[in-house]
Order: structure tokens, then sequence, then C-alpha cells
């Protein structure tokens, strides 16, 4: 019978194929809905289909889609897919993954021109197609152009929060396989990095044969692509690959620091050893004679010890200064998930967000935070229902006026502001002054020229109600690459009027980025991580915001929302805030 993952990726291939077909956006809402609650459910459906429990009784699950899901549960297929995968060419999905075309314009591409996946699009536009068609253009053309190289490019990897969904359940299957003594991820997960190609395990066994057969035997296993004694390559429902390998207890350290990297890392390590005299591969360091071990391998801290080094937290491996930190003493102690104690950036049902203030300030208590920002957008993203001035009084009323839901829980009130094009903010200047917080964003003209991208950013930094600057680059990850923008000279200038650049944790942002961000705090900027919550659950997302924090080698001191609220008032209010 179908695992849960299986059901809910053919119940989001219905709702992408829908929404290709211009269906009705409360059943794709429905589908995209149903699929959440699938992959979410802690218990497996086909246990609950087997107990003869009604489907219907999850959340979002009417009679059609339970009856969808029981035809997979069944050993069969979903009616509703296989009809739309025949009228609806399934290559139209990597189309609507090209930035500036949406599904909207991926039926008329495909309409018009034949256009049925991104080679057909990539033609079409090198052949001047696309900018003969009305309403596109040689300027549409040349970014759709452009977009077809990076949606290539974004298929070989995915969000590192879609790869820890996939990996929390294989994990718990291996720990389960009695032969499986231990079992670790490694690779760019491990570093925390955006971005993931693959999930790289390693597993410590005297039986390496039967966690080979166990893995295999994984109901989320699509293919596997290799299988040996030692090593399994296989790849998971929804394309993911996971290469797993089973290593003695004895070089599990050594090993683990080899298949974490990153490459340029080891090269780094291994260059160490030789000039000690010794050698280090995957299964551990050697004196020169290539026999007598130089370390105990079992333990990385170990390994770095035997180098000379102190153990590197895996975020930092990645050659930008850290093996000279490592011998020095001086590595940073970073910033934990534990240290945070606000979060600025906040939206509630008042605007674009899902769940009513209420609930969004109790889910803030109840994660132990001290103090939140309820930051909804302003008027000019109109898609979003964003508040003038009036619907702003009124939402501090409701502040007012609603009971106490968190002790101890301060509410700061403020707002996400648009920048406009010409770098002025969507807000009167008497409303910003009464904010407590005023995140200023980019959300529209994102194509502008580095220089007049740069001169609006800049005049919002200027502006002295502004406190953060929120996605910086307004970058989607797989989506769109980040604004052109001189971020030197917007670093300087946030140092320069008192504020703090954004680490937005989306898993879909995480912007800044980590190199930026490092950059920010080493010219003096301060830094925020914010959630940029729009649910109740979107307040854990914390944790991907602390993790690039981490890459970007930020202590707790260096982020705002670690800071006491007497604190955070005074850099809130542009004043002095050293201790």
């Amino acid at each position: 019978m179908a695992s849960n993952g299986r059901i809910a990726h053919d119940l989001d291939e219905i709702a992408d194929l829908l929404e290709l077909e211009g269906a009705n956006p409360f059943r794709v809402r429905a589908y995209r809905n149903a699929a959440r609650t699938v992959r979410d459910h802690p218990q497996p459906l086909r246990d609950m289909a087997r107990q003869g429990e009604d489907l219907r009784a999850l959340k979002g699950i009417g009679n059609d889609i339970a009856a969808q899901i029981a035809a997979k549960l069944e050993g069969g297929e979903m009616d509703a897919l296989l009809e739309l995968r025949e009228r609806v060419p399934t290559g139209l999905l990597e189309v609507t993954r090209v930035q500036g075309v949406g599904p909207k314009r991926a039926r008329r591409l495909h309409a018009e021109l034949g256009v049925d996946g991104l080679d057909a699009l990539e033609r079409a536009a090198r052949d001047g197609r696309i900018a003969a068609l009305s309403g596109f253009g040689p300027t549409s053309q040349a970014k759709i152009l452009d977009g077809v190289a990076s949606a290539r490019q974004a298929a070989t990897r995915r969000r590192r929060a879609v790869a820890a969904r996939a990996l929390a359940p294989l994990l718990a299957w291996l720990h389960d396989a009695p032969a499986t003594e231990r079992v670790e991820v490694g690779g760019s997960f491990r570093r925390g990095r955006d971005t993931v190609r693959d999930l790289d395990l390693l597993a410590v066994s005297d039986a390496p044969e039967a966690v080979m057969a166990h893995v295999r035997d994984y109901e989320e296993v699509e293919t596997v692509l290799a299988a040996g004694p030692d090593k399994t390559r296989l790849v998971l429902v929804g394309g993911l690959q996971v290469d797993l390998r089973v290593v003695p207890e004895a070089s599990f350290g050594a090993a683990w620091i080899y298949f974490t990297g990153s490459k340029a890392h080891n090269v780094r390590l291994r260059g160490r050893a030789g000039e000690m005299g010794a050698s280090l591969n995957e299964y551990g360091l050697h004196a020169s004679d290539g026999e007598a071990p130089a370390a105990d391998a079992r333990d990385e801290a170990a390994v770095y010890a035997a180098l000379g080094l102190a153990w590197v937290p895996p975020e930092l491996r990645e050659d930008r200064g850290e093996i000279e930190a490592a011998a020095e003493g001086t590595l940073p102690e970073l910033i934990e998930v534990g240290d945070l104690r606000s979060d600025l950036h906040l939206h509630t049902d008042w605007s674009d967000g899902r769940d009513a203030l209420g609930t969004m300030l109790q889910a803030a208590g109840d994660r132990g935070l001290r103090a939140v920002a309820v930051t909804d957008h302003s008027p000019a993203l109109a898609m979003t229902g964003g508040l003038d001035r009036a619907k702003l009084e009124r939402q501090w009323q409701a502040l007012d006026e609603l009971e106490p839901v968190a002790s101890g829980l301060e509410v700061l009130r403020g707002m996400e502001v648009d920048v406009l094009a010409d770098g002025s903010l969507d807000m009167d200047d008497d409303m910003l002054d009464r904010m407590d917080v005023v995140i200023a964003s980019v959300h529209g003209r994102l194509d502008l020229p580095e220089a007049e991208q740069t001169r609006r950013v800049l005049r919002a930094l200027a502006h002295p109600a502004v406190n953060v600057l929120g996605h910086p680059t307004g970058r989607m990850l797989g989506r769109r690459e980040g604004m052109a923008l001189d971020l030197d000279a917007v670093t300087r200038a946030a140092q320069r009027y008192g504020v703090a650049l954004e680490i937005n944790a989306n898993p879909a942002r995480l912007d800044l980025d980590d190199v930026w961000a490092r950059r920010a705090r080493q010219v003096g900027a301060w830094i925020a991580v914010n959630t940029d919550a729009h649910a109740a659950a979107d307040l854990d997302l914390a944790e991907h915001g602390v993790l690039q924090a981490r890459r970007a080698w930020l202590r707790a001191e260096d982020v705002i929302n670690t800071w006491p609220l007497p604190r955070l008032r005074r850099f809130l209010a542009k004043q002095d805030v050293r201790d």
C-alpha cells in the first residue's frame, strides 16, 4: 500500500496540473491543503484504512479526495491524476518554474507556440517567437531565456527544508534496523546549505549488507541506482537522491568529516596532515608509514585535535577562514535557536496571514518568545490585502482590546512597509513615527538596473523610521535570483543609519545569504533573524534562519532578536545599544 509521502506527492501533482489547466482556485487549494495534511499526518493512512477509519475525518479531506486516496491505498492510481496527465503536458510544470512564467503564461505559450517543456521554451525564446507574442516582447523573452538556465540549475538542487522532510522518516527507518548501530547525515545538508543536491548518510554496523537490504526496502524508494555490500545509492519519491555508506565504528569520526565536506575544507585538512607527516582520509589519520593511527578516528573532535585544531562546527566548513580560527582558538560561539527572544516580522489575517492576532500571539508565547512584532503589509501590495492607515488604526485598537494571551509577552506594533520604486515608503510619516517596528521591504519592480535599485534601497534605509530591511535581495530559492543591488553600499548604509539587515527564515528566501550576512556584520551592521510567519506554525521556521546565521559566523550578540527588551527598544529608537 502507498505511503503518506507517495499519496501527498500525487495530490501535489494534481494541484499543479489543475492550476496549469486554469481550474477553480478553491479546487487547487483543496488538493494542496490535502497534500499538506497527508504529508504531516503522524499515522500512515494505510493503517487507518486497514482499521476501517474514515479518511474524511482528516482536515481538508472530503469525499472526492478521500476516494482518490483510497484508490492509491488499494494499489491503483488516482483517476484525477491520470485524467490530468492526459490533458496537460507534465513538462509545463517545469515551464512554470521559470521566472516570469506562471501557469497563465505557460498555458498561453503551450496553446500558441506549442511549448511543452524547458527545451521547447528555450527554442521559442532563441527563435524570437516569444517576443512576437502580444504582452511579452523582447525584454520578457530575454528574462525567460535567463530563467530557463536558472530553472535547469535549480532542478539539480532542492531547498534544504524540503530535503529535511524526506530525511526524518528515512532516518527513523534506518534506526529501526536491528543491524544499525548509528546513522548520521553529512554533506551539504549537515553544513546547513540553503539548497542540497542529495543526502549523504553514514552508518555504523557490523552487518553492512543487512543495512543495505533494509534501506532498499524503504517504502519511499523510487529507484535503486547502485547497490553494493557497504554502499547504496537510491532515489526517493519526489526525486531526491540518497547515498548511504556503512563504515566501521573505528573510522566513523574521520569518515563523518570526509563525507560532511566541503571539498575545500577537506583539502585544507589533508594538506595540514601532510605538513605534519601524516595522511588523512575517510578511514582515519595515519602516520607517514601508513599503519600507525595518529588519532582516534572514532571521534571528529579527536581527529581535529590531532591536527592541532579545535573542532569546527559543520556550518563553518567552507574554507572561509575556519582552519586558521580553529588553529588560533578564535572560532566564534555560534548562535542557537534557544538564544532568540523575539520575532520582529509576522503577519496575521489582517493582511495575507492565515491565523488571527490572538492565535499568532499565543503561538509566540508558547515558543518562549518574550517579544513579537505584528507587521502586516502596507497597502501597495494589493494582493496581500494590506492595511491603509484607517485599517491599521483598527488593528491597533484590536490589539488594545485583546486579552493577554501569554504571560510576559511584549507585543510591538509595526508594519512591513513597501519600498516604492523611487525609494519612498508606502505609509504616511506620522503613522510610521507611531510604530515600534518598521520593516522596509521591496516586493515590486525587482528588475530595476543595479544603480537605480541601489539608490531606491539606500533612500529607504535613510528614512529615520526604518528599523529593519526585510529580505534584502528579494530572492526566492529555485524561482528567482535576487535583484541587482550593490550590497556593499547597502550594508554600509545599514550600519550608518542603524538599520538591521534581515535573515528571513522562510526556507524559500533565507535572505540575506550567509556570505553577505557575515560581510554585513564585519562592517558593523546588525542582523535580525525573523520568521516572516504567515501562520502560527511558521514560527518554527526560526531554526532555518538561525542555521543561516551560523553559516555567517554570527554569535548571539550579533543578532538583535537575542537582546533583552530594553536594549532592543533602544535599538528601535535609534539610541546607543552598547552594553
